[in-house]
């Protein structure tokens, strides 16, 4: 339902396997993984701006307070951006919303079987706490930013952006940079159904995102964030 059927065949997988082994930081760009016809659908759902909240991150705490980001120095201030809100569950407890049940896919056996097979690894939610906050929406502003950082918690195997974006322009700014190795950052534009999946532990893989231009302040840089692991 979810998959574009033509980018999982066993020789494109093979292909996404070999790209990873032999870049650094180990990544893949693939575009065009999803359906694009239920992304619209998706990406219609978080232009409501009800279902966002800002959050901040200092390099020392997350989802700091207002008081004390304020208290916070520029310098270790790491993520301004807005998280999406889940709606609640219907009274099946499932989720009536389609955004959140992509969320739910990118969390299921079939999504993360294909992620195993790419990075040879077996991914599990059987020891994570909370899965669910590892796989979420989020929007950029022209005012907001992700600084520099590591993805590289203990156990985590594999890190997915999926990007939302929509007739995305290169002068829109909010490319993905790793940081790359011998001075040679790696840049990725946020285009439309565009999924960049990376090993957070590799040499090179702290990134970081460039701010958008600020002739586009009303315009929003969408995507999915999600974090895997292994037992």
């Amino acid at each position: 339902m979810w998959l574009n059927e033509e980018q999982v065949l066993d020789a494109a997988i093979r292909t996404y396997r070999k790209t990873v082994l032999h870049s650094t930081p180990q990544h893949v760009v693939i575009d065009n993984l999803f359906d694009s016809h239920k992304l619209d659908e998706v990406a219609r759902v978080l232009q409501q701006d009800s279902y966002w909240q800002t959050q901040k991150h200092t390099y020392s705490a997350l989802y700091v307070d207002n008081a004390k980001w304020q208290k916070t120095g520029k310098k270790q201030r790491f993520v301004h951006r807005d998280l999406w809100q889940r709606p609640a569950l219907n009274t099946a407890g499932a989720a009536d919303n389609l955004a959140a049940q992509f969320l739910a896919f990118l969390r299921g056996d079939e999504f993360m079987s294909l992620l195993s097979r790419i990075f040879k690894v077996a991914l599990t939610d059987i020891n994570v706490a909370n899965p669910a906050i590892n796989t979420n929406y989020f929007r950029l502003a022209a005012t907001d930013f992700v600084n520099q950082h590591a993805d590289d918690s203990p156990g985590r195997e594999v890190c997915m952006l999926l990007y939302l974006n929509k007739d995305w322009h290169h002068n829109n700014g909010g490319e993905l940079v790793f940081m790359g190795t011998d001075d040679k950052p790696i840049t990725i534009a946020p285009l439309y159904n565009r999924c960049v999946l990376f090993n957070p532990a590799s040499k090179g893989s702290e990134h970081w995102v460039k701010a958008l231009t600020t002739e586009n302040t009303q315009q929003y840089r969408y995507n999915v964030t999600s974090w895997y692991w292994s037992e």
